[in-house]
């Protein structure tokens, strides 16, 4: 038994050191251009609200239009509980503003087209790529730097990791974390 003890902390203290988010860990600072091309500062969230991020691969593909939307239906619930909500890709400024459109999505998107927010947050990170839309009769290519995984976090008022789940479930992604927020209120 004394054995075990010694082992489980220095996992504990490789996990931390490595650079690997885990959960009551402070969060970093990060800042990112949104679907408006306009710069978001996470620091404008600390003391503020709580602040969950999902990243999600490309925006306007099937699972990730079906997280967003979940979301966006959930909004007015997550404004209620003080959280922001934030989706973050690696497509650009204008994918985001198209997906934006297309599914009246009422909450910050975020553009990480060379994966440094993923970094962060040790979100596996992918070759980018190109995929064709049509919207209203109209062709878009839509490009993104990188294809992260689907990866959820909620970061608390004071900047601390509470909630990290790397097999999300992108249609039950909001209802999942909203219980968990609840279970914790």
């Amino acid at each position: 038994m004394k054995i075990q003890v010694p082992v489980i902390l220095f996992l504990f203290f490789f996990q931390s050191a490595n650079g690997t988010m885990i959960v009551n860990q402070q969060v970093p600072h990060f800042q990112a251009i949104n679907s408006e091309g306009k710069s978001w500062d996470s620091k404008k969230f600390i003391g503020q609200k709580k602040l969950l991020l999902y990243f999600y691969p490309a925006a306007m593909t099937g699972g990730c239009t079906k997280q967003a939307c979940a979301y966006r239906d959930d909004l007015k619930k997550w404004k209620d509980l003080g959280v922001e909500v934030v989706g973050i890709s690696g497509d650009q400024p204008s994918n985001l503003s198209l997906f934006k459109k297309s599914e009246n999505i009422n909450f910050t998107l975020l553009s990480d087209p060379t994966g440094k927010i993923a970094k962060i947050f040790d979100v596996p990170v992918g070759k980018g790529g190109i995929i064709e839309r049509f919207l209203k009769g109209d062709k878009y290519t839509l490009e993104r730097g990188v294809t992260v995984k689907r990866w959820t976090f909620l970061i608390s008022q004071s900047g601390k990791l509470l909630y990290k789940n790397n097999q999300v479930n992108a249609v039950k992604d909001s209802e999942q974390v909203m219980n968990f927020v609840k279970s914790k209120n």
